[in-house]
C-alpha cells in the first residue's frame, strides 16, 4: 500500500488499494499512449499530462495531475500547486529518486527543492526523467485513481489517492530503486533543454519560504560570489559615436537613445565627441576609459637610451652669433677668425661651410655662421637644440633695435645662454651703459648691475675685447658642463644643405654625439645615404668627426632640410627604412598640423576641448608705444582657461622671421598699421600662420576676447586686387594731387579701396576717388598699364610710393 512501482524500463507498478495500477513506460501498454499525444482517462475523470501547456483537471478531491513543461498552474486540493517547467513541487530533481512518504514528507532532489503536500493527495517524486505518475515525454498519461501523469522519462512511481499512503512511516519500508542505466532517462534533462539554473531560481525556494513540517532539506552548496569584471577601453582625443559603440560592444542606437532620454542631446552615429564626453557616456554603461597615448613615431625612432656618465667627455661649445643688421655680426666673426688664424694661413682663408672651429688656449669653440633666427626656428621645430650659447651683437652707438629684440626672444624661447657683445666701442658716439640700460628692459641684466648676463665690450674693427669674449664663452661652457660620448653611433643636426652641380646633395652637419666616419650609413629625415666624403671647416678632407665638429658630407640621395636630425645606421636597409617611415609620418603630421594650427576662428573650440592652455601672440606695430599698449591690453585678457602670452613684440612690417617664430611657437600674429611683406605672406600661407591686421587697438582686443569667448565672426575679409607704384604726381585745381601710377600686378577698379605705403610704413588707407586713363574715367586698369589715381581727401603723394588696391569681400562662414 502506498508503495510505488519501479522505474526502469517498461514496467508496470503496482496498483493501490483501489485496484489502481500505474502504467508502464516504454511501449504503450494498458490504456496508455506512448509516443503521441494521448492522455489516458481514469476513473475519476482525471487526465494525464501531456507536453504542452495545459493544465490537468483534478480528480475527485480537486487534485490535479500536473502538466509538464510549459506554463501551467494547477491548483491542488490543499492549496498545493504543481511546479513549473519539468520540475514540479513535491518532487525531487535530478536522477531517479523517489521518496514517497507520509504526511508532508518529500522526496529527495539533488538540489534543494521542497515538496509540499498534505496528508491527502500528497506526492513526492523525483524530477528528471523519473517522476511519479509516469508516462513518457511527449505523450503522457497518468493512469489510476487520483493519480497524476508523469513527466519525461518513464517512471511509474505511482502515487496513491487520497489518504492512500499507509500510516506506517515511509522509512519503515525502504524503497528500492534500480540503477539508472536507461539512456533515455539519462539524457532527458538535455532533451528537455532544461535549464538547471533557472530551475533552481524559480523553484528552489519554498513556496512560503519555510520548509513544510518534517520536510527533509538537502544542504545547499554555497554559491561562489561572481567577481565583477570592470571593463576598460582606450579612447583617442575624438571619436565618433559609432566607433565608441563598437569599443563598448553596444549598439550605437542604445547610446543615441540614452543621450536623448537622459540628457536631451540629439546626436547621430557619425557625430564626433571629445574624450571627456565619450568618457561620460562610457561611465553610464559602467565602463572605464583610458586616454590613448599618441606615439610620435619619429620621436620614437630618434629616441635613445640614457648615456653612461663614465663614457662622457667634455666637448667644445657650439656658439651662434645673432643681432640686428649692420651691428657687425659678420665683421665680428671675421675678427674672431683672424685673431685665431695661424700665420701660414693668413690672408685668404676660404670659408667653405657655414660653421667653423676656432682654438683658444688649447680649447676649441665651434661657431655657426648661420642667420641667427632661422637656425633657431627651423631647429626648434624638430625639437633639437643646435647651439649652447648665443652671442648677441649690439652696436654701442645704436642700442637695441627691432631685430635685437627678435633675437632675444628667439634665444629665450630656445632656452639658450645669451652673452651680449657690445660692438663698435671704438666709435666716438659709443655708449655702453645705454646698451646695458636698454637690455635690462628685456631681462638681460649685466653682472656688474647685479644680474647674470655677461656683457663684453668689443670692437671688430680694432679687435679689442675679442680675446675676452672668447674666454667668456669658454667660461660659460665650463659652467654648463657640456659633455658627449664620442664612442657611439654618430648623431647630430643639419645646419644647411644645398644641391651642388658637381657634388650632388651636400649637407653641412654638426655632429653632436658619437663620431661620424667616412663610409657609414646615415639617415637624415627623409633622406639617406652613405658618407662618401667629409670636409672640415677649412675645406680639408677628413676621415672622422667627433662631437661639436661641423663637417660637410657628400653621398646623400637628396637634399635634407636644415634643422633635421641625422642618425648613423648599421646598414643601408635600416637607413632606407628610417627615411621611408619619416616620409609617411611627415605626411600624417602635416595633415594633423593643418588641423591644429591656431587661428582665432578655431580658438574657442580648441579652448573648449582643452587643447589650448596658453595663446601665444606676436605683436607688430608702426610705433613702439602701440606695441607696449597692445601687449599690456592683451595680457589682461588672460583667464583661468587661457593665458595670453605675448612672445614677441616689435616695430615694423611683419617679416619672415616673425612668421617662422609664430610657426615654431604656434602663435598668432597681430599687426597694427603694418603690412606683412611678400615673403612673410607666402611663408604664412605655407605654414598656415594666422596673421591679423588692425588699425584700432580695441578691435584687436575685442577680436581676441571674442575668439576666447567663441563669438568671433569676421563678416568681411579684404582681398588684395592689385599693386601699383607712383611714377609722377600732378596738381590739378579742384581735384588735388593726381598720382600717375603704373599697375604692377592685378588690377585697379573703380570704387575699390587703396592703401599707400612709404618705406614700409602705411600713410593712407581709404577710398579711391577716381580712376582715369588719360582724360577718361575707366572702370578698371590692368597690370602693365599706367593710370591716374585720386584719393579721397589725401594729397600727400610722392613718387615711388607703393599703392595696394583691395576690396572687402564677405567671408562665407
Amino acid at each position: 500500500d502506498g508503495q510505488r512501482g519501479g522505474y526502469q524500463g517498461s514496467r508496470d507498478g503496482q496498483g493501490g488499494r483501489d485496484g489502481q495500477r500505474s502504467g508502464g513506460y516504454q511501449g504503450n501498454r494498458d490504456g496508455r499512449g506512448f509516443q503521441g499525444s494521448r492522455d489516458g482517462q481514469n476513473r475519476d475523470g482525471q487526465r494525464g499530462g501531456y507536453q504542452g501547456s495545459r493544465d490537468g483537471q483534478g480528480g475527485r478531491d480537486g487534485q490535479r495531475s500536473g502538466g509538464y513543461q510549459g506554463n501551467r498552474d494547477g491548483q491542488g486540493r490543499d492549496g498545493q500547486r504543481s511546479g513549473y517547467q519539468g520540475n514540479r513541487d513535491g518532487r525531487g530533481f535530478q536522477g531517479n529518486r523517489d521518496g514517497q512518504n507520509r504526511d508532508g514528507q518529500r522526496g529527495g532532489y539533488q538540489g534543494n527543492r521542497d515538496g509540499q503536500g498534505g496528508r491527502d493527495g500528497q506526492r513526492s517524486g523525483g524530477y528528471q526523467g523519473n517522476r511519479d505518475g509516469r508516462g513518457f515525454q511527449g505523450s503522457r498519461d497518468g493512469q489510476g485513481r487520483d493519480q497524476r501523469g508523469g513527466f519525461s522519462g518513464g517512471r511509474d512511481g505511482q502515487r496513491g489517492g487520497r489518504g492512500q499512503s499507509s500510516s506506517k512511516s515511509a522509512f519503515d519500508t525502504p524503497i528500492q530503486t534500480k540503477p539508472t542505466s536507461n539512456r533515455q532517462n539519462k539524457n532527458a534533462y538535455k532533451n528537455d533543454k532544461y535549464d538547471k539554473r533557472r530551475h533552481d531560481e524559480e523553484e528552489g525556494r519554498l513556496k512560503g519560504g519555510k520548509p513544510a513540517k518534517g520536510a527533509f532539506i538537502m544542504p545547499q552548496k554555497p554559491a561562489k560570489p561572481k567577481e565583477e569584471e570592470v571593463k576598460v577601453i582606450t579612447l583617442p582625443d575624438t571619436i565618433t559615436i559609432k566607433e565608441l559603440a563598437d569599443k563598448m560592444k553596444v549598439q550605437p542606437s542604445v547610446i543615441v537613445g540614452k543621450l536623448f532620454k537622459e540628457k536631451g542631446q540629439m546626436v547621430t552615429v557619425n557625430q564626433e565627441v571629445d574624450y571627456d564626453q565619450a568618457e561620460e557616456i562610457a561611465m553610464e554603461f559602467d565602463i572605464l576609459c583610458e586616454k590613448e597615448e599618441k606615439i610620435d613615431v619619429i620621436a620614437e625612432l630618434l629616441k635613445e637610451d640614457e648615456e653612461n656618465e663614465a663614457n662622457m667627455v667634455t666637448r667644445p661649445p657650439v656658439v651662434c652669433v645673432m643681432g640686428h643688421v649692420d651691428h657687425g655680426k659678420t665683421s665680428l666673426l671675421d675678427a674672431i677668425r683672424k685673431t685665431n688664424v695661424t700665420a701660414k694661413e693668413a690672408g685668404g682663408i676660404t670659408q667653405h661651410i657655414g660653421a667653423y672651429v676656432v682654438e683658444i688656449n688649447g680649447q676649441k669653440i665651434t661657431f655657426l655662421d648661420t642667420p641667427g633666427h632661422e637656425a633657431f626656428t627651423a631647429m626648434r621645430m624638430r625639437g633639437a637644440q643646435a647651439t649652447d650659447i648665443a652671442i648677441l651683437v649690439v652696436a654701442a652707438d645704436d642700442g637695441v633695435m627691432p631685430q635685437t629684440v627678435e633675437a632675444i626672444n628667439h634665444a629665450k624661447a630656445a632656452g639658450v645662454e645669451i652673452i651680449v657683445a657690445v660692438n663698435k666701442i671704438d666709435k666716438p658716439s659709443a655708449n655702453v651703459d645705454r646698451v646695458k640700460q636698454e637690455m635690462s628692459e628685456y631681462e638681460l641684466v649685466p653682472e656688474d648691475w647685479g644680474g647674470s648676463t655677461i656683457f663684453v665690450p668689443v670692437s671688430a674693427h680694432t679687435h679689442e675685447g675679442i680675446k675676452d669674449l672668447l674666454e667668456m664663452i669658454l667660461l660659460t661652457a665650463e659652467v654648463k658642463e657640456l659633455k658627449a660620448n664620442p664612442n657611439r653611433k654618430a648623431r647630430g643636426i643639419v645646419i644647411e644643405a644645398e644641391l651642388d652641380k658637381g657634388k650632388g646633395p651636400v649637407a653641412t652637419v654638426l655632429v653632436q654625439k658619437g663620431t661620424l666616419k667616412v663610409g657609414q650609413n646615415v639617415a637624415v629625415g627623409a633622406c639617406f645615404g652613405k658618407v662618401r666624403a667629409m670636409m672640415d671647416d677649412k675645406g680639408r678632407r677628413v676621415k672622422e668627426a667627433g662631437p661639436s665638429t661641423p663637417v660637410e658630407i657628400l653621398g646623400l640621395n637628396d637634399v635634407p632640410n636644415a634643422g633635421e636630425i641625422f642618425v648613423e645606421m648599421d646598414n643601408e636597409k635600416e637607413a632606407r627604412a628610417f627615411a621611408e617611415t619619416f616620409i609617411s609620418e611627415e605626411k600624417n603630421r602635416l595633415i594633423d598640423d593643418t588641423k591644429t594650427k591656431l587661428s582665432l576662428d578655431a580658438l574657442f573650440s580648441q579652448i573648449k576641448a582643452g587643447s589650448v592652455k596658453e595663446l601665444p601672440i606676436i605683436v607688430k606695430a608702426d610705433v613702439q608705444g602701440s606695441v607696449e599698449a597692445v601687449k599690456q591690453s592683451l595680457m589682461k585678457l588672460s583667464n583661468e582657461e587661457v593665458m595670453v602670452k605675448v612672445i614677441h613684440g616689435g616695430v615694423g612690417a611683419v617679416n619672415e622671421s616673425d612668421v617662422n617664430l609664430a610657426s615654431a611657437s604656434n602663435a598668432i600674429i597681430i599687426g597694427f598699421n603694418v603690412r606683412p611683406d611678400a615673403t612673410a605672406k607666402s611663408v604664412a600661407e605655407r605654414e598656415k600662420v594666422d596673421i591679423r591686421l588692425y588699425k584700432v587697438i580695441y578691435q584687436a582686443i575685442e577680436d581676441v576676447e571674442a575668439a576666447m569667448k567663441g563669438m568671433l565672426d569676421p563678416v568681411f575679409e579684404e582681398k588684395i586686387i592689385g599693386h601699383a607704384v607712383v611714377r609722377q604726381t600732378f596738381k590739378a585745381s579742384g581735384v588735388g594731387t593726381i598720382a600717375g601710377a603704373y599697375v604692377l600686378d592685378g588690377q585697379f577698379t573703380r570704387g575699390c579701396s587703396a592703401r599707400i605705403t612709404r618705406d614700409g610704413q602705411q600713410i593712407f588707407d581709404g577710398a579711391l576717388a577716381s580712376l582715369k586713363r588719360f582724360k577718361d574715367d575707366v572702370k578698371e586698369v590692368k597690370a602693365g598699364y599706367e593710370c591716374g589715381l585720386v584719393f579721397d581727401k589725401f594729397n600727400d603723394i610722392k613718387e615711388d610710393d607703393m599703392i595696394e588696391a583691395y576690396a572687402m569681400v564677405e567671408v562665407p562662414r
